[in-house]
């Protein structure tokens, strides 16, 4: 592993740590509303960053003092949610536990990776005939399916 960063000539490779957790789809937005209060998950000109994965299936199985249900569960409609912060333990700290107290499960997932990510070093690249705004398309026109968080 690579253990300290990089430059190439458009972007810088930092030291940062991946957050990813899950939840129910519906949970998301409080959860990440209480993180972004304490980190604001900036990166260049854009705050807010993280991904959210499409509806998948949870499966686990209450043990004895879970609760009254002891059949394997199938949980539809669980996301993934991701993000990247300062490699910063304290700070780190803070954030995983704003998403326990702003989760509804009693044991969420909730993973923490130290990783290597890029961050753009901002030059002029108007003209790059690969950037979104220098092509005919546009995401934003693109229909998203229906069962897709916004």
């Amino acid at each position: 592993m690579i253990d300290s960063g990089f430059e190439t000539t458009s972007l810088r490779m930092t030291l940062l740590l991946l957050v990813t957790f899950q939840a129910p789809a519906a949970d998301v937005d409080r959860i990440m509303d209480a993180v972004v209060a304490i980190a604001p998950l900036a990166m260049g000109k854009y705050d807010r960053n993280a991904y959210q994965s499409a509806h998948g299936i949870e499966r686990y199985r209450p043990l004895d003092g879970a609760g009254a249900e002891t059949e394997l569960r199938r949980r539809p409609g669980t996301v993934e949610v991701s993000f990247e912060l300062p490699d910063d333990q304290p700070l780190a700290a803070r954030v995983v536990e704003a998403i326990f107290q702003a989760h509804s499960y009693q044991e969420p997932v909730i993973r923490i990776q130290p990783i290597l990510a890029s961050r753009s070093k901002g030059l002029d690249d108007q003209a790059n005939p690969n950037r979104w705004w220098n092509t005919t398309g546009d995401w934003k026109k693109i229909a998203l399916p229906a069962t897709a968080d916004a």
